[in-house]
Formats: structure tokens, C-alpha cells, sequence
């Protein structure tokens, strides 16, 4: 699927879920197919909070939402704090697969967030308590096994179809 498509109004959409779980492949998949996608982690939205965890600057990320309000776009924002039930998305997409992935793609990971054995410990954690609550508000969840194209294909496949 290319970038084509027929969007009738502004959708703004957020991708979210575990570290690892491929939201930086996924907004550099859209990017590369010609969408306004932005990442909360390497496009300076988030920042660091005093427990050490890391959070959105809430102001900056509501006014990247409303950049398209003034037609028909879509808007792919990815990330997962807790500041995002603040924020008014259009649609909400869970990135999920399973722990062992998770940690294996954490550890390989050249920078960010996860490289720790402590911080895997926490994804982890997080895996077993955040995400079930992701998941109740999810209007799409996709199991990113494989590979990034692919995921693409299906976000795309329902966002674009999906009034809403």
C-alpha cells in the first residue's frame, strides 16, 4: 500500500505499547511511504521525569495534533506515556509481541531505552501491567512478529478503512 489514499477529515492516529515493540521501525516505515509520523522518543516530545522514567512534554505533543485540523490529513504519533489518555487521538493502535522478543530486540538496541538489564526488567514489568490497560482502549491491536512492512500494511489497512 502506498501513500495514496482518501482521507475526509483530520484522524489523528497514536501508535503505542512496550519498548521494543517497534514503534521507531514503524513511524520510519510511514515516513518512508510519504505520512506525517512522528516519533514521542526521537523527535524531542518526551523527556525525562525525577523517578528516572521518561514522559511527554504534553503541550508540545497537543500542538503537533492540531497541525492538520485545518483539513483532511492523518497523523501517526508514536509512544506510550501515561500523559496519552490526556490527548485527544482519533484512534488508538497497540504494537504488542511477546516478552522474549521484546528483550532480545532490548538488548541488541545500539541506544535508547532498554539496554539495562534493569530497564528490560522494567519493560517487562510494564508488559505485565501497562499493556492490558493499552489494550482495553485499543481500537487496533497488531502483533509486530513480523516483519515492519507488513505491520505497516495492516495499520494502514485500518486506519485509512476505519471511519471515525
Amino acid at each position: 500500500m502506498g501513500a495514496e489514499r482518501l482521507i475526509l477529515e483530520y484522524v489523528r492516529v497514536l501508535v503505542t505499547g512496550m519498548s521494543g515493540v517497534g514503534k521507531s521501525a514503524l513511524v520510519r516505515e510511514l515516513r518512508r511511504r510519504r505520512f506525517k509520523a512522528y516519533d514521542a522518543d526521537d523527535d524531542g516530545f518526551s523527556e525525562p521525569r525525577a523517578d528516572g522514567r521518561w514522559g511527554w512534554r504534553v503541550e508540545r505533543v497537543a500542538d503537533i495534533l492540531k497541525q492538520g485540523e485545518a483539513g483532511p490529513d492523518v497523523l501517526f504519533f508514536a509512544g506510550c506515556s501515561e500523559e496519552q489518555v490526556t490527548l485527544p487521538f482519533d484512534y488508538r493502535v497497540l504494537l504488542t509481541a511477546p516478552a522474549e522478543i521484546l528483550v532480545q530486540r532490548l538488548a541488541t538496541r545500539t541506544k535508547g531505552y532498554g539496554r539495562s538489564a534493569e530497564q528490560r526488567a522494567q519493560v517487562l514489568a510494564d508488559l505485565a501491567e501497562v499493556e492490558p490497560l493499552l489494550r482495553r482502549s485499543a481500537d487496533l491491536v497488531l502483533v509486530t512478529t513480523d516483519p515492519t512492512p507488513l505491520v505497516a500494511d495492516a495499520l494502514l489497512s485500518h486506519v485509512l478503512a476505519t471511519p471515525t
